[in-house]
C-alpha cells in the first residue's frame, strides 16, 4: 500500500530512488537543500543541470544522484533566483517531480520543504500544498510506493506533523457523515 512518511532528517542522506531539490529555474545549486545536494552529491550534479537548464518555473528535471545514496535527483523549480515562490509555483512545481517519477517508474521520493526557507512561504502553507498533492498522486496510482518528506529541523516537522493529522482527522470526519 502506498504511503506518505513524514521524517525529520537530511535529504542529502535518504536512501531512495530519488530525491527532489527545491531548484531555482536556472538550475544553480547554491544554498539551502540545493547547496547541500552540490556540496555531498559533488560536481557531476551541476554539472548536469548545466546542460538541462534554465528552465520554467513550475517545471521539474531529472539528473544523476552523484555521490549521495538516492539513484536521482528530481530539481523542482519552484521559483526564479533571487525571487520568492508562489503557492502556484510550488504546487506545479511538486506535481511535476511526482509525474516525472512516476513516468521513471521510481518506486520511492523524498521531499524537502519546497518553497518554505528561501521561497518565503508560509511553513504551514507549504505544508498544505504539498501533502495535498502527495495524496492526489497516491490516489492516482502509478509505481510509486513511498512520498518521504524530510524535513530540515524539528519546528519543520512539526509544521508537517500537524498539517497531516488535520488532514487525517477531516477526511475521517468526512467518512463518519457519509454513514
Amino acid at each position: 500500500m502506498a504511503r506518505i512518511v513524514l521524517q525529520e532528517g537530511d535529504i542529502t542522506e535518504a536512501a531512495v530512488d530519488a530525491i527532489v531539490n527545491a531548484a531555482n529555474s536556472d538550475l544553480l545549486l547554491g544554498s539551502g537543500v540545493a547547496g547541500a545536494i552540490r556540496e555531498r552529491g559533488g560536481p557531476s550534479i551541476q554539472q548536469e543541470c548545466d546542460a538541462l537548464g534554465p528552465i520554467d518555473v513550475g517545471a521539474a528535471v531529472l539528473t544523476g544522484a552523484g555521490e549521495l545514496p538516492a539513484r536521482y535527483v528530481i530539481h523542482a523549480a519552484g521559483m526564479r533566483l533571487g525571487e520568492e515562490a508562489s503557492e502556484d509555483s510550488v504546487r506545479r512545481a511538486v506535481r511535476s517531480s511526482l509525474e516525472i517519477a512516476c513516468a521513471k517508474g521510481l518506486r520511492s521520493i523524498a521531499l524537502p520543504a519546497i518553497g518554505a526557507g528561501v521561497g518565503g512561504l508560509a511553513p504551514g502553507r507549504c505544508a498544505e500544498i504539498l501533502l495535498e498533492e502527495a495524496r492526489a498522486r497516491l490516489e492516482a496510482g502509478g509505481s510509486l510506493e513511498e512520498i518521504r518528506f524530510v524535513l530540515f529541523g524539528e519546528p519543520s516537522f512539526r509544521v508537517f506533523e500537524s498539517v497531516d493529522d488535520a488532514a487525517r482527522v477531516a477526511a475521517q470526519m468526512q467518512r463518519m457523515k457519509g454513514r
